[in-house]
């Protein structure tokens, strides 16, 4: 089989379609042995070797089971990865209220304290045990997180933001006993300092949780989507049980506005489906008998009954649930970066603090030289610059999520911003991938609905792919459809029945034979577009003749013309003829595609591109999609997509709609940007701050207190926070991805 690469403008259409390249949705609809539809095959006759049959649906991530553990994360400093983010918010909440009254009493009964703010203390020997009591509680308790991830970063040897926070409360600690104790000069009592320095960094710390918790929360939120019970049919009457009882193959009634409780098939019944929390679709979804639906859709309208397909750790939501933390989870370069910042910003703090001692020491000031280094080694804390990525990429994943759009691998979605050419297998992804009426022509008086009708109501009675599409033809169009006697099916030729007092027949080139009649004229036309052609023949006599294809998906111009104004360059890859590529592709403003390609040629059509300099996307759904996928600088399986693709994909995205790849590359270029915003924010603070806390400007007069260096330190990962937290307002609808 040749394959060819082209550009479709200015092209002109080739011969007539090799009927061995038609889409592999379509090769499904017209290949089947079964005789009772062989009366379609002589039309097209295709078989391709590479074809793969269409999956129907939103039920194709159920092969990623379960949510493996809780929501592991960012590990930087001694936090322990940040695992289990809403117990921390609730120990640093605590802590910080506990300590926060401990303070008080610190603070008041401190004679520095005191004297700065003018007020007497107590002349009594007890007053002066207050502050080196509590403060030891303070240190031993509320330091407690800070000793620990210091300890942990030295085993580990990372030493990192929690090592240079224990240096700096121990510090001080040790140096106001030596004060407390008459050691050390009484201008080293720093009890008050370290008090408050404890309680900020607390405070610091909790607001952090409370941002991380957030991110996890939301990945609870998908599990909170199922229904707290089921009714499962249990013989003539139901059942209540709750959906971790269900078992493969259990019925279960969902009543208007309930749940689905586990992913199954409609059994009985029709309704229309809410699948936006899987796969960010805001129009509800009809669903009726047959077709699939996933745990946590809500019926809106009316009651079906479902029959269970997959329960537990193998249903979709559970596979979103991993796969989010997966990406979580996995390293990208921007985060190695940071980490490898963040390892650096320690020497330099602990470098920056044994100048600072050593300068104020030796100019006989060792007293400023202790607060200075404590300073220091507060304020160059790399807590902002460790916070900086993993934030983001949290928000940006779960946020994604919720968006329909799942990220397996953070490098796919850094990498997205960077891409120049989208490229696309076409059947499944820009097209349905299954048969449809693209084109009506009746004949004489006829008109076009009524020939619909008709050839729909001699089909009714057939399960044939080709006579399902005319059948969903007529009741799209919600057009009366009449009941049929005499059903007849003959190999190679058609149908036959009675509709209406007429015999109606619909069938390819020999049922044409048989009657001795002739095809239309635009049949010569439809064929070179690569087009499957039925002949409706009304007692004998041709009637009309329906067109029948691959259906473009609707939204997928929007999509071609979207990524173009983003100055990515947008190409096709399929197994069709020459002549059916470049129909879409004129139809689409595609710029360039690549026509019959074999499966095991698609990935070096994507080393070609990528040859040329290109940074290539690919998306696709099918098994020979899966190395093309791998191949590519970002893969994605679109839809619901194999096993094998979504393995080989670093993205997937829930719904079919091609527009979504554009929600991946707004979430990127969003997603980078507050990366280097907080980078830039962090990596500048520290810059300032510590010559700031070191005393550069301590020979004009300006010294920074070590209270207000906590304060600093806490405000840099607090800005952090807050400024990933924008990420929460990014829209990811395709609707509104294209208004933007």
């Amino acid at each position: 089989m040749s394959q060819h690469d082209h550009h479709p403008a200015g092209q002109t259409p080739a011969g007539p379609a090799d009927d061995e390249n038609t889409a592999r949705g379509m090769r499904e609809a017209v290949a089947e042995p079964d005789t009772q539809h062989a009366h379609h095959a002589p039309a097209a006759a295709p078989h391709d070797e590479h074809a793969q049959p269409t999956h129907g649906g939103h039920a194709g991530h159920d092969e990623h089971a379960g949510h493996e553990g809780a929501h592991a994360g960012m590990a930087h400093g001694g936090h322990g990865g940040h695992a289990g983010h809403g117990d921390h918010v609730g120990q640093f909440r605590r802590l910080f209220w506990i300590m926060l009254i401990l303070a008080i009493p610190v603070v008041a009964f401190s004679g520095m304290f005191s004297m700065l703010l003018g007020y007497p203390l107590p002349d009594a020997a007890w007053v002066g045990w207050i502050s080196p009591v509590l403060g030891t509680v303070m240190y031993v308790w509320g330091g407690a997180p800070f000793l620990t991830g210091a300890v942990s970063e030295l085993r580990n040897r990372k030493p990192g933001m929690m090592l240079l926070i224990g240096l700096a409360i121990t510090v001080a600690f040790v140096a106001s006993w030596g004060a407390s104790l008459g050691l050390l000069h009484h201008e080293l009592d720093f009890w008050w300092e370290l008090a408050l320095l404890i309680v900020i960094m607390l405070l610091g710390h909790w607001i952090e949780m409370r941002s991380l918790a957030q991110t996890t929360s939301a990945l609870d939120s998908l599990a909170a989507l199922l229904p707290d019970e089921a009714e499962k049919v249990d013989g003539d009457t139901t059942v209540t049980v709750a959906p971790s009882d269900l078992q493969v193959g259990d019925v279960v009634v969902v009543r208007p506005g309930g749940r689905v409780p586990a992913d199954g098939r409609v059994v009985q019944g029709s309704a229309s489906m809410d699948e936006s929390m899987i796969t960010g679709e805001s129009r509800p979804v009809r669903r009726s008998d047959g077709d699939p639906v996933v745990a946590g859709t809500v019926a809106t309208d009316s009651g079906v009954r479902v029959e269970i397909t997959a329960v537990g750790e193998n249903t979709a939501l559970a596979g979103i649930q991993r796969l989010v933390t997966e990406a979580q989870n996995s390293s990208s370069k921007a985060q190695r970066l940071a980490d490898r910042a963040a390892g650096w910003l320690f020497w330099f703090a602990l470098i920056a603090a044994g100048i600072t001692a050593v300068v104020w020491t030796l100019v006989g000031l060792p007293d400023d030289a202790v607060i200075r280094t404590i300073t220091v080694l507060v304020i160059a804390c790399p807590h902002a610059l460790g916070l900086a990525i993993p934030l983001v990429v949290s928000i940006a994943t779960e946020r994604a999520a919720r968006g329909g759009v799942l990220i397996k691998d953070r490098l796919a979605l850094e990498s997205m911003r960077t891409v120049n050419t989208v490229l696309f297998d076409k059947t499944g992804t820009l097209t349905k991938g299954a048969p449809a009426v693209t084109g009506v022509e009746p004949v004489d008086e006829i008109d076009a609905d009524r020939l619909v009708a008709l050839a729909a109501a001699a089909e009714s009675d057939s399960e044939h792919p080709l006579a399902r599409a005319i059948v969903t033809a007529a009741r799209d169009k919600h057009l009366p459809v009449s009941a049929s006697t005499g059903f007849e099916s003959s190999p190679a030729v058609g149908v036959r029945a009675t509709v209406d007092g007429q015999v109606v027949q619909v069938g390819g080139p020999y049922l044409l034979k048989q009657a001795g009649a002739h095809e239309l004229p635009i049949a010569d036309r439809w064929r070179e577009e690569g087009a499957i052609i039925l002949h409706v023949l009304i007692d004998g006599k041709v009637a009309g003749a329906l067109r029948l294809a691959d259906e473009i998906r609707p939204e997928s111009r929007q999509a071609v013309d979207a990524l173009h104004e983003r100055n990515v360059q947008v190409v096709m890859i399929t197994g069709d003829a020459d002549a059916v590529a470049a129909s879409v592709a004129t139809e689409l403003g595609i710029d360039r595609f690549f026509a019959g390609v074999r499966p095991e040629d698609k990935a070096s059509k994507v080393k070609q591109l990528q040859d040329e300099g290109r940074k290539v996307a690919m998306v696709g759904d099918g098994v020979n999609d899966a190395p093309a996928l791998a191949q590519a600088d970002v893969g994605i399986a679109i839809g619901a997509g194999t096993d094998v693709a979504i393995a080989s994909a670093g993205v997937i995205l829930a719904s079919d709609d091609p527009r979504s790849v554009l929600s991946v590359i707004e979430l990127s270029r969003a997603s980078y940007r507050k990366m280097k915003q907080n980078l830039w924010w962090a990596a500048g603070y520290n810059l300032i701050s510590v010559p700031l806390a070191a005393g550069i400007l301590a020979p004009i007069g300006f010294v920074l207190p070590m209270s207000v260096g906590a304060i600093l330190m806490s405000l840099s990962t607090i800005v952090v926070a807050l400024n990933a937290q924008l990420l929460r307002r990014l829209d990811l609808s395709p609707d509104a991805v294209l208004d933007r």
